[in-house]
C-alpha cells in the first residue's frame, strides 16, 4: 500500500480529465485486487486539503463506460485513506427545464446497465448486501449543493433521477421516450456500479452531472453528437471546478457519516465461514468488521 495519503476523492469524467488547480501534485501508482486503477492517481493540495484525482476514461478518454475498472478505482481512493468521493460526469437531459450548461446534483438512480459490469466487491466466499436505497450520501449532497450554488451563476438542480445506459451509443428516440415516461430526469452511463461500490467501500460518496445536451427525445433538436457534446462540456467544466473548489474548501475536516459504517449490519455470511483468502484479499473493506 502506498504511503501518499488523501482526504477527498475526486473523480473526474468526460471533460474533467485533470485537475490543475491541485498544488504540489504527484502522480501516484495503486495496485489493487481488482487490477489497474484507470489511470495513475494526481494527489495534491486543493484550499489547504490533501486530494487524489482519479481520471475515469483514463487520460485521452480511452475507456468506454463499460470498460471503466471501477472496483479498482473505488479501492485505489480508499487505500490511500479518502472517506468522501465527489464524482464529476457528464449526462444528457429527460426534461425541458434541466437546461444544457446547468448542473445537477443528483439523489437517485436507476441502474438500466445490461453488460457484466462487476457491482460488487463481494464474492467467491462472501455475501454482502448493502443498503443503496439512497445510493449518494445526504450529508455531502447537502454540502455540494451549497457549494455549488455560492461557486457559480449556473443554474443548479438539486435534485434529479439518472438514468444510467450501459453505452457507448446514446438512445433512440424511442427508448429516450420510454425513460420520460418513466419519469427520469439526466441520462449517463457512469453512475453504476460507481456508486453502488463507493457504499461497498464505505465512502460518502455524491456526484455533480453537467448538463450537455437533450437527449434525443427532442424532435425538433438536432440528435446528440460527440462533438456537440464537448463543446458544452468545455463550458461548463469550469463552473463543476469553481463548485469543487469551494466545497473542498468548506468540508469538516471530521465528516463521520453512516456511509462510513454501511457495513455494520450487511454481512450475511457467517464470519468463520468467510475463507482466509477472502479475508486477506478484502482486509481493507471488511478486516474491522470481521474483527470486531
Amino acid at each position: 500500500m502506498t504511503e501518499t495519503h488523501a482526504e477527498v476523492g475526486i473523480i473526474g469524467g468526460s471533460g474533467l480529465y485533470e485537475l490543475a488547480e491541485l498544488e504540489n501534485a504527484e502522480t501516484v501508482e495503486v495496485e489493487t485486487p481488482f487490477g489497474s486503477p484507470s489511470d495513475a492517481l494526481v494527489v495534491g493540495r486543493l484550499s489547504g486539503r490533501s486530494v487524489a484525482f482519479v481520471p475515469r476514461h483514463g487520460r485521452g478518454h480511452r475507456l468506454t463506460p463499460t470498460e471503466i475498472p471501477v472496483r479498482a478505482n473505488i479501492w485505489a481512493l480508499k487505500a490511500l485513506g479518502v472517506r468522501q468521493v465527489i464524482s464529476i460526469s457528464a449526462v444528457g437531459s429527460l426534461r425541458e427545464e434541466y437546461r444544457p450548461g446547468s448542473l445537477v446534483v443528483p439523489d437517485q438512480i436507476v441502474d438500466w446497465t445490461k453488460s457484466g459490469r462487476p457491482k460488487s466487491f463481494f464474492e467467491d466466499g462472501i455475501v454482502v448486501h448493502t443498503s443503496v436505497a439512497d445510493p449518494y450520501c445526504g450529508r455531502l449532497r447537502e454540502e455540494l449543493m451549497a457549494a455549488a450554488h455560492s461557486a457559480t451563476d449556473t443554474t443548479i438542480h438539486d435534485s434529479g433521477t439518472y438514468i444510467c445506459i450501459e453505452g457507448p451509443q446514446f438512445s433512440t428516440r424511442a427508448e429516450s421516450e420510454l425513460y420520460r415516461f418513466l419519469k427520469m430526469d439526466i441520462i449517463g452511463m457512469t453512475a453504476v456500479p460507481e456508486a453502488k461500490l463507493a457504499r461497498e467501500a464505505e465512502l460518502c460518496y455524491s456526484a455533480l452531472a453537467l448538463v450537455t445536451d437533450y437527449d434525443c427525445w427532442r424532435s425538433d433538436e438536432q440528435a446528440v453528437e460527440a462533438d456537440l457534446v464537448t463543446a458544452v462540456m468545455a463550458r461548463n467544466a469550469d463552473a463543476a471546478k469553481r463548485t469543487i473548489v469551494r466545497l473542498v474548501e468548506k468540508l469538516p475536516a471530521d465528516a463521520a457519516c453512516e456511509c462510513q459504517d454501511a457495513l455494520a449490519h450487511a454481512i450475511i455470511t457467517d464470519r468463520a465461514a468467510v475463507p482466509p483468502s477472502v479475508r486477506e484479499r478484502l482486509d481493507l473493506l471488511i478486516g474491522r468488521h470481521l474483527n470486531a
